[in-house]
């Protein structure tokens, strides 16, 4: 096969569909093309990926230890090269070898402790055939090709706490008032089954000042699905447009119980 994908050329030469001619050279369109398939841009081995953990310079190294497994597990997968199973599963021994996780020196035991002492159950470790251990996020995934096992929500009673709500801050509550909740660019939106701090385990975080109550039978009835992770938060696509409209918010109020000033909760196909 033609190896040459540039010739200086000295005069007209004519090969239909084969060679374009541009500022004295001759390309061959067809051999670049099939080098590109030949050789796909190569993905970055484990010397090439940075080993520096997420979080912040404050963070101490636990906090940032625990945000790197978040990232990886939810969102980094593709980019670091590690191989993901649909239902959210990488290997620990995977894992371990991921240079962001290798420079901590954590082994097994070093991760089981992190899953079992985690408050927020953000992950689910298991052991399969052979012996090989098994890790993933409990939800919070933007990988798209994710498909997790999750429980549908067919009716209010299907929440253990009868509660669905999202928390979120003054600043994002101005956007979310007239467009709703929308997953952004996550698999769903997050819900909680009650406030942060009042014995809920996930789903909301602890810094969140505007609480939005979703009306879930009337969410449910014009066909939004809700789902229940293992770690027991409310899960959503939304919408087609991956949004929860401000028609089904129930009541919003600021963390300490009272009604947020202004807001009125518009009608259904307003």
């Amino acid at each position: 096969m033609l190896r040459v994908t540039a010739v200086r050329i000295r005069y007209s030469i004519v090969l239909p569909n084969l060679f374009i001619q541009t500022s004295g050279y001759l390309w061959s369109a067809m051999e670049k093309s099939s080098a590109t398939k030949k050789n796909p841009k190569p993905q970055q081995n484990n010397q090439q990926r940075s080993s520096k953990l997420r979080g912040l310079p404050k963070d101490n190294p636990e906090v940032r230890l625990s945000k790197t497994l978040s990232w990886l597990l939810r969102h980094g997968a593709k980019s670091e090269g590690l191989a993901m199973r649909e239902d959210g599963y990488v290997r620990v021994e995977d894992l371990l070898e991921n240079p962001k996780i290798k420079t901590q020196s954590l082994d097994l035991a070093g991760l089981q402790k992190i899953v079992q002492a985690d408050a927020k159950k953000r992950y689910e470790l298991k052991q399969e055939e052979e012996g090989v251990w098994w890790i993933k996020a409990n939800q919070g995934h933007s990988l798209k090709t994710v498909k997790l096992d999750l429980k549908p929500i067919l009716s209010i009673d299907d929440i253990p706490s009868k509660i669905a709500v999202h928390g979120t801050t003054k600043q994002a509550w101005e956007l979310i008032s007239t467009q709703g909740l929308s997953k952004m660019t996550r698999n769903h939106i997050h819900l909680a089954q009650g406030v942060a701090g009042d014995n809920v385990i996930s789903g909301m975080r602890q810094s969140s000042t505007i609480l939005i109550y979703i009306d879930i039978p009337l969410a449910l009835s014009s066909g939004i699905k809700f789902y229940l992770s293992e770690n027991g938060v409310i899960l959503s696509e939304g919408d087609e447009r991956g949004f929860i409209k401000p028609e089904f918010f129930e009541r919003v109020e600021r963390r300490k119980g009272e009604a947020v000033e202004g807001w009125v909760r518009p009608s259904l196909g307003s």
